[in-house]
This record gives structure tokens, C-alpha cells and sequence, in this order.
């Protein structure tokens, strides 16, 4: 960068700004005007961010040991430049916990939500405050897939009109396929870009006399949810982001037609013995968390699996990213003119409690630094176009954040966004069903009387 090549310039300009002392310099995580960060921008912030000094921002959250110490080391920039002490507090029983303080009117002044749905409920009965009104403009600017977490963040009020509540700060991609390379360069294989070369390239390796996917949806009481990620990653990649979101909110019932053929384009994967290791049988008994190590036996028991970023904390011990495994974008359909959507969860920010300094702190948040801190630190993703790409820790943090900046359309996790009764229920057992050879429909419609049920 080309403040990396005035590091010390850079920290004396910081200095002067913040009239901080090198003492409070020090316990900042990474030394002002260093490192893949962007300080230029934070440097012409913080001259002329207000003095807060004596004032406090308190924060509430999920995030503990040893995520709770990173964000920590986030808010020190701000404290350092502004004089206010900011105080983060994580719980285990943190969604409880702020409905209990917000109607207590005891809450602090920004809830961190691990999800949409909490914050839409709280929003609609007044208990969280509008962000300002220019911020919707900049995450559209700024973000990767811009409009869509404008959407995801924006909530009803009480008298029902539409207001920006949510701040979207530390994503996950759904949207992956893991290979191995070796296996890949052996065979003769080629990454896909589009749906339809993926399609061809599973073709191709059951031709060859080998089986393309390893899938399992086994998770204890949870068993069917790794379905529901494919489904709805096939409805992105189906349908307008317009009709998925009809989907999760049963604006469309859940045995409309597009959904349905969602469920099949799934079983076109999954219901095929000769697509699938252990056959279709088995995809309903193998554990998720088992399912990936066909990847890596020799000879290989599959050449693909699709699963979240989170997957390769269940990779065998010493897999080596970019050598040992490498992941690639789920691609989307080259004929369906649907850009490069992306399925994925996170974590937003609300306010629960405003003041001018809480203000402060969520301009503050906008800052490419804020992000590349956490970056730098943790398994945390943005899509936050102005941050440095370097600043991930490691090349598959790299990998997954070029994704979120580079979609084109966002989307929630559907199954969470709909009652827990169907999204953790019925979708989930449905899903079983209909690995285990039911109908796509019959399931379909099962899982609507479901939600038909709860009305």
C-alpha cells in the first residue's frame, strides 16, 4: 500500500491527530501507519472526529473468548481517536438477555445480533433505533451486493413503515464447493465457472468410473439441515432473489412449483447412486461433519463437496489450504442471467440505546479499518469493497471475501428466516424424506401444511 511506504510519516500524522501519546499508541494491536490497513482513511477520521472524552458506548453481543478479545482490539481505534471508552459485554444467552434489558429500557447501546430475526422483531415493537439516514446510501456504495444487505438490515417499525436498523459486520459463506487439487490435476479436471460445467464436469467423473459428491445431512437432531443449504442455494440460482424471498416469508407457498424444482435440481445431485459416495442411500445417514473426508482418501471416495466456510474445521488434521484442498464459488447458471448470488449468515449491528457517541461508533464502523482488524485476527468476512484483501489472515479468508464483494445478490440462510417450526423442523425432516426417495412435491406440501399450521 501506499501508506505501508510511509510508515513512519503516517504514525506521526496519527499521533498528532489523536494527541496520543506513544504509550497509547502501544497498546494498540497494530502499530499505526503499518501493515495492510487502511490508515490513510482513518487517519483523516479521526482529525476530525469529535472529542467524546468521558463518554461511554456500551455494546452487548454474543461473541466470547477469543472473538470478544479481537472486537475489543477494534473499538481501541476508535477510543484512541475520539477519547470515549467503549465496552463490549458477550453472553451465551445473549438473545434472552437484550429483550430482557431493552423492555427494562436497561439496554445498551448497541445490540450485535447473530441474526435478522431477533432485530426485526425488536425493531417492530420500538425497541431499537433507526441507523442514520445516510448509512443506507453507503452500504449500498460500499458493500459487495450493496442493495441486498440494505434489504436484509431494513425492519418495520411500530406503525409498520420501513427504517435501516441493522449494520451488517461479520459474514459466512454458504456458497462453496471444497476439491482437492491433486485429485483435480490427476484426473484431468478443470474448476467450473458455471453451473452448467459443473453439471458436466459430475457427468464426467461418473463416466470415468469415479463418484463426484460426497454429501450428509446426519446432525443428530438437527439431521436434514445440509438440504435445506443446497435448496436454497439452487432457489438463488433458479429464481430472482424476489421469488427466494417470497419463499422465505410464504408470500409463495412452499409448494409452488419453483420451489419444488429447487428441491429436484438438489436431487439431481443427491438422489443419483452413481453421483454420490456410500449412493443416495446414504446421504441422509452420514454425518455432516464426517462427510467431507472421502475428499482426502486415496483412492478419493468423492472429487466435491459443497458445505459452508465453516467445513474445514472437520478437514482432516495438517490439510493445507491451496495444496491439500481448495474451495470454488457454487456457480450459477450461464443461461439463467442471474448474476453470482450468494447464501451466507452474520452478524449485524442495531441500536438499542442511541446517544451521540453510539452515533459516532457506527460512522466509525463504516471505516475500512474496522474491518481489516478483525481480518487480520479471526475467521471474520466483509463485504466491505474498501478493505484491503490482505489483511485476511489466511488465503481462504482471501478467497471467501473476494466472493461476498464480488456477488451480485446476498441472501440469509432461508431456513432460519422462517418460523423455527418449519425452517427447523419440518424443512429439515422433509429434506430426509426426500433423499430417502419420496416425492419432491408430496414433501413440498407437507412442509406447507406445516406453516399453515402456525397462522
Amino acid at each position: 500500500m501506499k501508506l505501508a511506504l510511509k510508515a513512519c510519516t503516517a504514525a506521526i500524522a496519527l499521533s498528532v491527530a489523536f494527541g496520543a501519546g506513544t504509550a497509547a499508541a502501544a497498546e494498540l494491536k497494530f502499530t499505526p501507519g503499518e501493515g495492510p490497513f487502511n490508515w490513510e482513511s482513518y487517519n483523516e477520521w479521526a482529525k476530525s472526529a469529535p472529542d467524546l472524552k468521558g463518554q461511554t458506548v456500551t455494546i452487548a453481543g454474543p461473541w466470547l473468548q477469543p472473538e470478544d478479545g479481537y472486537f475489543r482490539n477494534v473499538l481501541d481505534y476508535f477510543s484512541e481517536a475520539t477519547g470515549a471508552e467503549v465496552i463490549y459485554t458477550g453472553s451465551d444467552s445473549f438473545e434472552q438477555q437484550i429483550v430482557i434489558d431493552a423492555e427494562a429500557g436497561a439496554a445498551p447501546n448497541i445490540a450485535v445480533f447473530p441474526q435478522p430475526g431477533l432485530a426485526s422483531d425488536m425493531a417492530a415493537r420500538g425497541l431499537l433505533t433507526p441507523l442514520p439516514a445516510e448509512m443506507g446510501e453507503w452500504i449500498a456504495n460500499n458493500y459487495g451486493a450493496g442493495e441486498s444487505w440494505v434489504d436484509l438490515g431494513t425492519y418495520k417499525d411500530e406503525s409498520g413503515n420501513d427504517q435501516l436498523y441493522g449494520f451488517f459486520y461479520n459474514v459466512n459463506v454458504k456458497s462453496l464447493v471444497w476439491y482437492v487439487p491433486e485429485n483435480f490435476e490427476d484426473a484431468g479436471y478443470e474448476v467450473p465457472t458455471t453451473m452448467e460445467e459443473l453439471k458436466a464436469l459430475t457427468e464426467q467423473i461418473v463416466a470415468d468410473g469415479e463418484t463426484p459428491w460426497c454429501i450428509g445431512l446426519g446432525s443428530g437432531a438437527a439431521t436434514g439441515w445440509p438440504a435445506t443449504d443446497w435448496v436454497e442455494d439452487l432457489m438463488l440460482r433458479t429464481q430472482p432473489p424476489e421469488v427466494y424471498d417470497q419463499w422465505t416469508t410464504n408470500e409463495i407457498p412452499f409448494d409452488d412449483e419453483r420451489v419444488v424444482a429447487a428441491i429436484e435440481e438438489f436431487g439431481w445431485f443427491a438422489r443419483d447412486d452413481a453421483k454420490v459416495a456410500g449412493g443416495a442411500g446414504a446421504v441422509a445417514s452420514t454425518d455432516f461433519r464426517d462427510s467431507p473426508k472421502g475428499l482426502f482418501s486415496s483412492p478419493p471416495q468423492c472429487y466435491l463437496h459443497r458445505q459452508a466456510s465453516f467445513v474445514p474445521a472437520f478437514f482432516p488434521d495438517g490439510v493445507e489450504f491451496g495444496t491439500d484442498v481448495d474451495f470454488f464459488y457454487f456457480p450459477a447458471y450461464a443461461d439463467k442471467d442471474l448474476g453470482n448470488p450468494v447464501l451466507g449468515g452474520g452478524t449485524l449491528m442495531a441500536i438499542t440505546n442511541p446517544s451521540d457517541a453510539t452515533t459516532e461508533l457506527m460512522k466509525f464502523f463504516e471505516l475500512p479499518l474496522a474491518h481489516e482488524v478483525m481480518m487480520a485476527q479471526t475467521g471474520f468476512l466483509t463485504p466491505h469493497k474498501g478493505a484491503n484483501p490482505a489483511a485476511y489472515k489466511d488465503d481462504t479468508l482471501r478467497g471467501q471475501g473476494e466472493i461476498l464483494v464480488n456477488a451480485s445478490t446476498f441472501r440469509f440462510d432461508g431456513s432460519d428466516l422462517m418460523p423455527g417450526a418449519v425452517g427447523a423442523g419440518t424443512f429439515w425432516t422433509g429434506m430426509v424424506d426426500y433423499t430417502g426417495g419420496k416425492d419432491a412435491k408430496a414433501v413440498a406440501e407437507e412442509i406447507q401444511k406445516s406453516w399453515d399450521a402456525l397462522k
